[in-house]
């Protein structure tokens, strides 16, 4: 038999055809080169999830056969940017040559329908995808994909991310503007009860401080504004002013007692209301409408991060051997938030392993698959020089 052992610390396990047995010595996957044989990945996965290693898996073979063999609800958190459509001739061909963007999107649509099967209820899955012109028409990749996965396989999309890459490659086209943005989409499989840990990537906002005996909060409001606006207005009665007072003087002391960090006071007829002045649909109109004021508080441990996140691209390392490596920060945040401590992490289209290397970082074992046997080499390259 022509079975080619592959001398890896992070094992790449090969899709074959073949009866022999399957064997895996976990000691030796950790600290030794392995030998894996077999079509067996459903076996591998099963092995590593119980191994105390946290150095990626790297499955070798088609993404789609490969997950219909891992076990339904096993992992906690997948991220993948697959290849594009019509961009480009990736390593072994694959998915993004179809004649017909719809053919891509329906084979995308598969992988993802079996991905939904392997992540467990409470997890997440983070699509990074790009859009293709096509006879001179952006096709909208990206949204087809989404919808779908919405419409035809109850997948729920949380957010819609703008990666905005901050400067273009090379384009020299004439007739419209240069493209420095992808469409980073978060998926979930239930509306509630999915693991979330948004504290885990709050921004450290600066701290209240006393100034001259007066409370200053972390973006400089001292409340004595928002007192003469109340003291001047015509819009609310005596009553809803002595409210509004007792209310300013009790957030400024939260403030000192660094219970909220920050606040910004909304008083009638002085600012516009957030979101809708219709008190049918707007807590926070109807609020207004009853007391005259309402609060905004920023969380004491900071702001959470918008959907809009400004992140160069990995230009150059890896550059010969894999076209499109998206950024190890772009995945920082998602697995934070979303990846429990002790989680699965999977990347279907994994390329040389960023996915795999930002887990590593963070000390989460991970699962990397791809048809390319040269780019699981390279991921493996990747992560086995942490410790």
């Amino acid at each position: 038999m022509n079975d080619r052992a592959v001398c890896l610390d992070s094992a790449i396990v090969e899709q074959r055809q073949t009866s022999e047995d399957y064997f895996l010595d976990q000691d030796a996957y950790h600290t030794d080169l392995s030998r894996i044989m077999g079509g067996r990945h459903g076996s591998a996965f099963k092995a590593y999830i119980q191994s105390k290693t946290i150095q990626p898996l790297l499955l070798l073979g088609n993404a789609l056969d490969i997950l219909k063999l891992l076990p339904a609800a096993s992992v906690d958190f997948a991220m993948t940017s697959p290849p594009y459509w019509g961009k480009r001739e990736y390593e072994n061909g694959g998915i993004g040559l179809e004649a017909d963007y719809r053919e891509f999107v329906q084979a995308l649509a598969s992988i993802f329908f079996e991905l939904r099967r392997v992540l467990k209820p409470t997890g997440s899955f983070w699509l990074n995808i790009g859009d293709t012109y096509s006879a001179k028409g952006l096709v909208g990749i990206p949204w087809r994909i989404a919808l779908e996965l919405t419409d035809n396989q109850g997948w729920i999309l949380r957010n819609s991310v703008i990666w905005n890459k901050v400067k273009s490659g090379m384009d020299n086209t004439k007739d419209r503007l240069a493209n420095v943005h992808e469409h980073v989409f978060h998926f979930v499989k239930q509306p509630k009860g999915y693991y979330y840990n948004v504290d885990a990537i709050r921004s450290k906002l600066r701290q209240a401080r006393v100034v001259n005996g007066a409370v200053v909060s972390a973006t400089g409001v001292t409340g004595v504004r928002y007192k003469r606006q109340i003291e001047l207005s015509t819009a609310l009665t005596d009553e809803e002013k002595k409210s509004a007072f007792a209310a300013l003087d009790h957030m400024l002391a939260d403030i000192a007692a660094g219970k909220v960090s920050d606040f910004r006071m909304v008083i009638r007829g002085q600012q516009r209301t957030t979101h809708s002045d219709c008190a049918k649909v707007s807590g926070r109109a109807k609020e207004l409408r009853d007391k005259g004021f309402y609060f905004l508080k920023y969380h004491p441990n900071g702001s959470k991060p918008a959907d809009v996140w400004d992140i160069i691209p990995e230009d150059a390392q890896y550059r010969v051997a894999h076209f499109a490596p998206y950024p190890v920060d772009l995945c920082r945040m998602p697995l934070l938030a979303t990846c429990p401590q002790g989680g699965i992490v999977i990347d279907p289209f994994c390329g040389t392993g960023t996915t795999l290397l930002a887990a590593r970082h963070l000390g989460l074992k991970s699962v990397g698959i791809d048809i390319s046997h040269r780019y699981l080499e390279l991921a493996q390259e990747r992560c086995s020089g942490l410790p």
